[in-house]
């Protein structure tokens, strides 16, 4: 493996994991009607490490191999919207923009398994707990926006 290029591709996992320290759910985000599957707080930052891991890792081994521009493309596109959600979600406050964000993250991350499967089995494999993550995470985004719709217009 090279190192180095794993430790890019970390860095870049770690700047997006710093938004969730810089912009933590508070008091506006523990008042929201939130569906009773709803995760435990403490579970967001367990799976975060793993998939961001994972991703990182994934991404080394992609971005070697010729012909991985568009992989590598969509890793990039799908790491910034990662990194977008949690200060417009959490920070600004907006669940709708939080969910129009998750979509586009979905679509980068199914574009990141569906070129890193075309290039590295293993890569592609890695990528799919992530479209699992991101899919329930868009779910739940969904769900607040729909049990909340009677909030203000700054939390919708």
């Amino acid at each position: 493996m090279e190192w180095s290029v794993f430790i890019l591709f970390l860095g870049a996992c770690c700047a997006a994991a710093a938004t969730g320290s810089m912009f933590a759910p508070g008091e506006w985000y523990r008042q929201l009607v939130k569906p009773g599957w709803t995760p435990p707080d403490w579970l967001f930052p367990i799976a975060w490490t793993l998939l961001y891991l994972a991703s990182a890792y994934a991404a080394t081994r992609v971005a070697v191999l010729d012909g991985a521009a568009h992989a590598m493309g969509f890793w990039a596109l799908q790491i910034a919207l990662n990194t977008l959600w949690t200060p417009v979600f959490f920070g600004l406050e907006r669940i709708r923009a939080g969910a129009v964000i998750l979509v586009f993250l979905w679509i980068a991350v199914i574009g990141s398994m569906v070129t890193f499967l075309q290039l590295d089995m293993l890569a592609g494999a890695l990528m799919i707990p992530y479209v699992i993550w991101v899919s329930y995470a868009g779910a739940l985004n969904l769900a607040i926006l729909r049990l909340n719709a009677g909030s203000t217009e700054r939390s919708v």
